[in-house]
């Protein structure tokens, strides 16, 4: 041979080496490993499948050393613990499925070669050989809990060593009148490996697809919470740019009430409406931003095309135009205020008359027939909105909503640092009650303690 038939020769044996014995480290890494892997309670049966096992186990126990004993000719003293391991590794499958397989495997293996003592000497006349029918039932166990548990691979690996052992043992070992069994049990063992497989591949799809849906509902609902505080902030923009257009005008205004006003004074007014000129400004902009370009739902467009959200935001005062049109949908509503009725702040006002709007809106769409009463409140810190609806008369239709009415509520509530509560009232009605007060304190974000509906 050639010294570059021999290099060839020499790098070829390495690269085998090499493949083979990654080989073996993957097997080591897949089947040479004790950890548990407990198979869970099912859902609709709980512990029942556990039970199952633990009475096949028994009657694989049971069965295997009758068979040993009665047909196989082996002793009494060898063939009870061949069959305590056939029938322990189905119940050790259940928390530890690759140690179960060795141990399966391995009482296989021993009986199969005292079996074959036996035959050779001619003591077990046709017996099956190398698997016991026995011995067949609980490997087939141990495989498909194998399979339910572990990766489609270590599966397969299971499976190849378990066919290479049986044609170890049948071919190349062999022995003499018996009933074979090698092909039965290798194709019943990889039936029950397909199957495993295919269980535990639509488990995790199901799985997987449970956590897109929880993973989308929750992207649904943060999408929904950032529509509701996008069309909370244009609301409060247009009241904070009505404040800042009239305190530029009471600065331009200021010196001409003033006779002969200093020209600190003129200074300092004028830097305050430059200020105010420039928040508007500003405010003009973040408002291009946050309004979209086209009608929302809800928002009809007015004569030029612009959402009729550039109108002066709706307060208190128009409360009875809003009972009016619920009425006007066949409702029953009543009105009641408590308290000294004086303005509020216009933040305070606006989110006031949101909530009892999207309110009544909750009850036309989910509570058919249903009466409602609206409850203003007026206490000296703050006031109370309580909106409650009776019984429906009827089923309510199915709703297609993401939640925008509560979430609104809550992030208004939130907003001015109140309290709120929405829960199911007396015979299924339900009650919304909300707490604004005149002046948010400074922790006002986390300050609401919403109830889910």
């Amino acid at each position: 041979m050639s010294r570059l038939g021999r290099v060839t020769d020499t790098g070829v044996g390495r690269a085998l080496r090499a493949r083979v014995g990654g080989w073996l480290r993957v097997l080591r890494d897949d089947l040479w490993t004790a950890r548990a892997d407990p198979m869970p309670p099912s859902t609709w049966l709980r512990w029942l499948p556990h039970g199952l096992v633990c009475l096949v186990a028994f009657g694989v126990t049971v069965g295997a050393v009758g068979q040993l004993v009665d047909n196989g000719g082996v002793g009494t003293q060898i063939a009870f613990p061949l069959g305590l391991a056939q029938g322990g590794a189905m119940v050790l499958a259940l928390w530890r499925p690759i140690p179960a397989w060795w141990l399966s495997t391995a009482a296989m293996l021993l009986g199969a070669l005292e079996v074959r003592r036996q035959l050779l000497a001619g003591g077990a006349p046709d017996f099956t050989w190398p698997w016991t029918s026995a011995g067949i039932i609980g490997h087939m166990a141990v495989l498909l809990l194998l399979a339910l548990r572990v990766r489609t691979r270590v599966s397969v690996e299971a499976l190849a060593l378990t066919v290479l052992l049986t044609y170890v043992v049948q071919g190349l070992l062999g022995a003499g009148g018996y009933s074979s069994t090698g092909v039965l049990a290798v194709t019943l063992f990889a039936v029950v490996v397909v199957l495993g497989t295919a269980l535990r591949g639509r488990r995790e799809a199901r799985a997987q697809l449970v956590e897109q849906t929880t993973l989308t509902a929750e992207e649904r609902t943060r999408r929904t919470l950032l529509e509701e505080r996008s069309r909370i902030a244009r609301e409060l923009h247009d009241v904070v740019a009505h404040h800042m257009s009239v305190i530029s005008i009471q600065a331009q205004v200021a010196p001409h009430l003033v006779e002969n006003p200093p020209d600190e004074l003129k200074e300092n007014l004028a830097g305050i409406r430059e200020n105010a000129l420039e928040a508007l400004t500003e405010l003009r902009r973040v408002l291009g931003v946050l309004r979209s370009e086209h009608p929302g739902p809800g928002e009809p467009a007015g004569p030029d095309g612009d959402i009729a959200g550039h109108a002066p935001q709706p307060t208190l005062d128009r409360l009875d135009a809003l009972v009016e049109n619920t009425r006007a949908a066949g409702r029953e509503v009543i009105t009641e205020i408590n308290g000294e009725r004086r303005p509020l702040p216009p933040g305070v006002e606006l989110s006031a008359y949101r909530i009892v709007q999207e309110a009544l809106s909750n009850v036309l769409r989910h509570a058919p027939g249903a009466s409602a009463k609206v409850r203003l409140t007026y206490q000296p810190d703050g006031l109370e909105v309580e909106i409650v609806n009776s019984r429906p008369t009827g089923p309510a239709p199915p709703s297609t909503g993401a939640g925008h009415g509560l979430l609104g509520m809550r992030e208004r509530v939130a907003m001015l640092g109140g309290t709120m509560t929405a829960h199911p009232w007396h015979w299924d009605g339900f009650k919304v009650t909300a707490f604004l007060p005149d002046v948010p304190p400074a922790d006002a974000p986390g300050t609401h303690h919403p109830t889910a509906p």
